[in-house]
């Protein structure tokens, strides 16, 4: 139907907390959509790194998806053996150089460029397949949106 106009939506999950919710005018049930856009690739040693590309964030008041390079997520996080309820971090990263350059300052240069470097990269640490066989990569685009893909692991990973 040419007239019918559909927008992407994501409700959090705090509605089914009922009347536990607060109920204030910043809450907000509905949340922007999107995804980040990684991929998971085999290392020699038959271990697993992720490659963080960017983020794409879906505009419901413009209609536009909105992308953003690795360069500019704010951070992204790597849950590598995800069980599919709780995402828990075992990898932190923040690629916007930005950040790192005023924290050198205030440490007046007592960073170890080599440390930090890792941890402003945009691919993972080598991680073994879990349990779950799943990894969960969420993304903090730069304006806060909070996202997350999940990766199938071992044969046939995606």
């Amino acid at each position: 139907d040419p007239n019918l106009r559909i927008h992407l939506a994501q409700i959090r999950p705090d509605v089914n907390m009922g009347s536990l919710l607060k109920t204030t005018v910043s809450s907000q049930l509905f949340t922007v959509s999107g995804a980040p856009r990684t991929r998971v690739a085999p290392d020699q040693d038959g271990q697993f790194v992720v490659h963080m590309e960017g983020v794409d964030i879906y505009d419901p008041v413009t209609n536009v998806v909105r992308s953003a390079g690795a360069e500019k997520v704010a951070a992204w996080f790597l849950d590598s053996d995800y069980d599919g309820r709780c995402f828990c971090v075992c990898q932190a990263f923040f690629p916007d150089r930005s950040a790192w350059d005023k924290l050198g300052k205030a440490l007046s240069g007592t960073l170890d460029e080599d440390a930090f470097a890792k941890l402003s990269g945009t691919v993972s640490l080598p991680f073994p397949v879990g349990a779950h066989r799943r990894v969960a990569v969420k993304v903090i685009d730069p304006r806060g949106n909070e996202v997350m893909r999940v990766h199938k692991l071992g044969a046939g990973y995606e």
